[in-house]
């Protein structure tokens, strides 16, 4: 950690270089002896993704940014604010602690909150920011988490574990064994210090891998932000033996758009089919990832238009965990009937359905925008249908 970078004329160049060009900064250089170019760039890089991400630590005089994948990878301020809801107690600790963004927001609910990283460099900058940000009740300790947990013996309300992958080469398909730390192998171990522990994981983690390699699952949360899922936080609970509740919520400006169900319940449900009605709904992206096709037509009492389709249909209008239509008209799906739409512009959508929406586009010269929404999908007589739609405000 070089402290020169804390030089108030460094951080002025960092501040008003934000929106420079790089290449440029890099070919010209700069004129501070005891700061290299490559460090003023890293700042920069680093600041700039905290603009929205991290505001909190964007808008803070004197914070000391890691490198970029440092912060590609921490988690976002909204979904650290919305975690550190979901659990309660006096202590916990972060064994996995990097930049340091959950363990700020847990303070803000736990007494005791102590955050380790076994890298030096991470660990101290660490400190340095919670110092600025004035965060004062946060341990931090430079080490392996598993290991200070054997070596103190200390027993925590909640363990917090944000585990990363060693390699990308099995693709989208992985495993928590994968991972580092390998939490499977050191679960056993991890319950001596405590009865409840949370993991955050990828999106691309599949609940039925997750489930047979953590054992003792209890709730799943599946966080969204602006309608894409960005992670899943497994709670796991000392002998829990019994059904897995999920919980998805979708964060935007409005607040947060939530749907709850019980995984054994959605395994034994089936889902009422129709023709499509006077409304049409489309789950969010934290519902869909969830797998709750079928529970959410009867917590709402709606109908599906196709098993595989995942749109669903009512005759009166209702308040819906996603995108909410008005169907003006529904037609079958041939070239004649679209071209008869006279259709510039749509906002295009396919679900359960052959052709891609480039393809379509393409075939029919619908530019993309406009206050038009079609769906191309498959009722529930496996024909292919367009339904022409406008917003539900």
């Amino acid at each position: 950690m070089n402290s020169n970078i804390l030089n108030k004329d460094v951080q002025e160049f960092i501040t008003n270089n934000l929106d420079t060009e790089l290449s440029k900064l890099i070919l010209k250089g700069t004129a501070f002896n005891a700061v290299s170019t490559k460090e003023i760039i890293e700042q920069i890089e680093a600041k700039k993704k905290s603009k929205t991400k991290l505001p909190t630590w964007f808008s803070c005089q004197n914070i000391y940014y890691p490198n970029k994948l440092n912060i590609e990878q921490t988690s976002s301020e909204i979904s650290a604010n919305y975690k550190s809801k979901l659990i309660t107690g006096d202590s916990i600790i972060d064994i996995t602690g990097g930049f340091g963004v959950d363990c700020f927001y847990f303070s803000k609910h736990f007494k005791s909150v102590t955050h380790c990283e076994v890298n030096k460099k991470l660990s101290q900058l660490v400190r340095h920011n919670y110092d600025q940000l004035e965060c004062n009740h946060i341990k931090t300790i430079t080490a392996n988490g598993l290991e200070h947990i054997d070596y103190k013996k200390d027993y925590y309300d909640w363990i917090y574990i944000d585990p990363s992958r060693r390699h990308d080469s099995k693709g989208k398909v992985f495993f928590l064994k994968d991972c580092l730390p390998n939490i499977p192998l050191h679960l056993k171990n991890l319950f001596k210090y405590t009865k409840n522990i949370a993991i955050k994981t990828s999106p691309l983690l599949d609940f039925t891998i997750g489930i047979h390699e953590l054992q003792c699952v209890k709730e799943i949360h599946v966080i969204a932000i602006k309608n894409e899922v960005k992670e899943l936080i497994w709670i796991l609970e000392a002998d829990y033996k019994k059904g897995i509740t999920v919980k998805t919520v979708n964060l935007n400006k409005h607040g947060e758009n939530c749907f709850n169900f019980n995984l054994d319940e959605e395994a034994k449900s089936s889902s009422a089919l129709s023709e499509p009605l006077d409304y049409l709904y489309e789950p969010n992206a934290a519902i869909l990832k969830s797998g709750a096709f079928n529970t959410i037509t009867t917590q709402f009492s709606i109908y599906k238009l196709h098993q595989h389709s995942h749109l669903y249909t009512s005759k009166k209008p209702i308040e819906f965990p996603g995108r909410s239509f008005v169907i003006t008209h529904v037609i079958d799906y041939n070239k004649k009937a679209i071209k008869s739409l006279n259709l510039k512009q749509a906002n295009i959508t396919t679900r359960n359905f052959p052709e891609t929406v480039k393809l379509i586009r393409k075939k029919f010269s619908i530019g993309d925008g406009g206050n038009t929404y079609l769906f191309f999908t498959t009722n529930h007589l496996n024909a292919k249908q367009v339904l022409i739609c406008k917003k539900l405000e």
